[in-house]
Formats: structure tokens, C-alpha cells, sequence
């Protein structure tokens, strides 16, 4: 999942995509960083994906580690965020990225697919797009690696559950324009 609180893990996306500043970790070289971010999807994948480093100030550009020839973009880990968030994704993913970064809403034309596979997973908000930490009502929790599905017409996300605990996918965000399906991959959603 794309994570607010960092430019934010794009982030996942996670927190890490809305505001707080972002870094390096500290004695990450280039291939930690490139190997870090290939994890986060199939190799086949991964191995022909641009790979892009996050910048170490909000607002800074990022840093292409390696180029790419397949049209998929790979994230290393925020190290803003909790737990291991590196993502591959698709172009309608990266659009939806740019348009979250700006608060504006995503043009999704086409399926978008997005990979968060590593080990490790993360933690965010199941309800709230841009909150940074837990309350009290926006459903702040784990989630296990998984898949992100992005659908051109919200309506097809009707009748998929929101509960992240509910055994299977379920909707991210309902109701807002970064609305998307996560797949988990293993364990139990929310459970950790």
C-alpha cells in the first residue's frame, strides 16, 4: 500500500507519502538500494523495471539508481515508514502515485497493477489516504506483502469488503479517489 507521511513511500506507497521528510538509509549504497527494490515484485519483473532511490529532502527530486526497459518503476523501503514497504508499479500505478503526491484525482484509464511482495510488509491507515499515524477512527494497521489493483470504474469496487481482517481483498481508501484493492499475499491481514 502506498503510505502518506514521507512523499511517502512514494510509498505504498506508506506512511511515507504525504509530508514528513525523506531519507536514505543511513550506509545504503546503489545495488542495497536497487536489490531492495527489486524484492518488492516477480523477478522477471523487477530485473527489466527502472529502479528509482527517494530523495533526502521533501520536495527533492529522486534519484534514478538504474534504468528500465519494461515500463514498471521499483521503490527501494521507505525508511520513513514502519516495516519493509519497497513497491513495483505499473504505469497507471505511477500516474496514480503522481496524483496522490499532488492531491489530485488519479486518471485511471486501464487495470493498474502494483507488487508490495517483499517480506516484512507495513503499516498504515485502511481509511485515511494521508494519515501519518494511528487515531481512533482511521483503522491504522499492518498489511502483509500483497498485490494493488487500481479499476477504471469505482463501482466495480462495490461489494468488496474494507475490513483488511476480513481473510482476503479488500478495498483501501473507499470513498476517496485513491480507492484500490489490496491482495495479500500471507498471513492474516491486519493481524500483526
Amino acid at each position: 500500500m502506498i503510505r502518506p507521511g514521507t512523499i511517502a513511500a512514494l510509498t505504498l506507497l506508506a506512511p511515507a507519502l504525504a509530508g514528513a521528510q525523506i531519507g536514505v538509509a543511513p550506509g545504503a549504497n546503489a545495488a542495497d538500494l536497487i536489490a531492495n527494490a527489486m524484492s518488492a515484485a516477480p523477478s522477471s519483473l523487477a530485473a527489466h523495471a527502472t529502479i528509482m532511490g527517494w530523495p533526502n529532502a521533501e520536495g527533492a527530486p529522486m534519484t534514478t539508481l538504474r534504468e528500465g526497459t519494461n515500463g514498471w518503476v521499483c521503490y527501494p523501503d521507505n525508511p520513513m515508514s514502519d516495516g519493509n514497504d519497497p513497491m513495483c508499479l505499473d504505469p497507471v500505478w505511477q500516474e496514480w502515485m503522481g496524483a496522490y503526491m499532488e492531491k489530485r484525482a488519479p486518471r485511471i484509464e486501464r487495470l493498474g497493477f502494483g507488487y508490495m511482495v517483499a517480506p516484512g510488509g507495513a503499516h498504515g491507515s485502511n481509511t485515511d489516504p494521508f494519515a501519518t499515524g494511528p487515531t481512533t477512527t482511521n483503522e491504522w494497521g499492518y498489511d502483509p506483502p500483497h498485490l494493488m489493483l487500481l479499476v477504471p470504474d469505482p463501482a466495480a469496487l462495490e461489494g468488496v469488503p474494507t475490513d483488511r481482517a476480513s481473510g482476503g481483498p479488500w478495498v483501501m481508501w473507499r470513498g476517496t479517489p485513491y480507492a484500490h484493492i489490496m491482495v495479500p499475499l500471507e498471513g492474516k491481514p491486519g493481524g500483526r
